[in-house]
């Protein structure tokens, strides 16, 4: 079963396989998933309004204030958690005043959780925006998304809104110092693990040159029921070769539980 969307600003804390105690930000509405990629193995299914342009949507988006007030008691609070993370129903940094926002959410960080961490997780088509490039400088762990080495298979695997070019994303992330890749293998019909793509693959985490990738593969329900999960064994495999030719660390992740 897919995951249901998130129903307000903040969810969790959840536990991250990869980070720890993650407190979420949700910044898009709760009633649908508004993002630019529509990917193949997402667990909160297919993407109904796939863009770039939120400009339609932001009567269902929190306002920063009401971001703000939900942010404030909880790094107030007892609760335990190791990060604050900027995810949800959707690409986080399509939200207007994003970069604002991320300045108001590490005051509050600094005053009251200064030993927290802020991350984002993100498809990177935000860094077409100036703000959202300057921003991401002040955040603890930015982590952007990169599952593909061709265009071809850029487009099989994110299926991402119109105008937005591959090329034009490595690009961007390779402007940006001290970024993680996180990056999703899958076997099946639309696999992205055969041997010239993890090549491909290898030659833009070269171009990247990210601090570290955190590699792992689907162990939930996604939309595409095509889709396999990659066996621990071949994606520690296919994460030595990315290393091997890059010299950039590369970290696997194994099915929950």
């Amino acid at each position: 079963m897919l995951l249901p969307l998130q129903k307000g600003i903040l969810y969790g804390p959840v536990h991250s396989r990869r980070y720890g105690r993650s407190l979420g930000i949700n910044l898009m509405p709760g009633r649908f998933k508004l993002c630019s990629f529509n990917c193949i193995y997402c667990h909160y299914g297919w993407t109904k309004t796939c863009t770039m342009d939120v400009t339609g949507h932001t009567d269902e988006m929190p306002a920063i204030g009401e971001v703000l007030a939900a942010v404030e008691p909880a790094v107030r609070s007892n609760v335990e958690f190791d990060l604050i993370t900027f995810s949800g129903n959707g690409e986080p940094t399509l939200y207007p005043g994003f970069a604002e926002l991320v300045a108001e959410v590490v005051r509050l960080r600094d005053l009251y959780r200064p030993f927290v961490s802020i991350a984002l997780l993100s498809n990177a088509t935000g860094l077409q925006n100036q703000a959202v490039r300057d921003c991401v400088g002040r955040l603890d762990l930015p982590v952007f998304k990169l599952d593909a080495g061709t265009v071809e298979t850029f487009h099989r695997m994110n299926r991402p809104a119109d105008d937005i070019e591959f090329d034009e994303l490595v690009e961007l992330l390779a402007s940006i110092p001290k970024i993680n890749l996180q990056t999703v293998m899958v076997d099946g019909e639309q696999a992205n693990t055969t041997h010239a793509e993890i090549q491909a693959y290898s030659e833009k985490v070269g171009r990247i040159r990210p601090k570290e990738v955190h590699m792992y593969s689907i162990d939930r329900p996604t939309p595409d029921t095509g889709i396999t999960l990659v066996p621990p064994q071949r994606l520690l495999e296919i994460a030595a070769q990315v290393e091997d030719s890059t010299g950039v660390p590369v970290r696997t992740f194994g099915a929950r539980g």
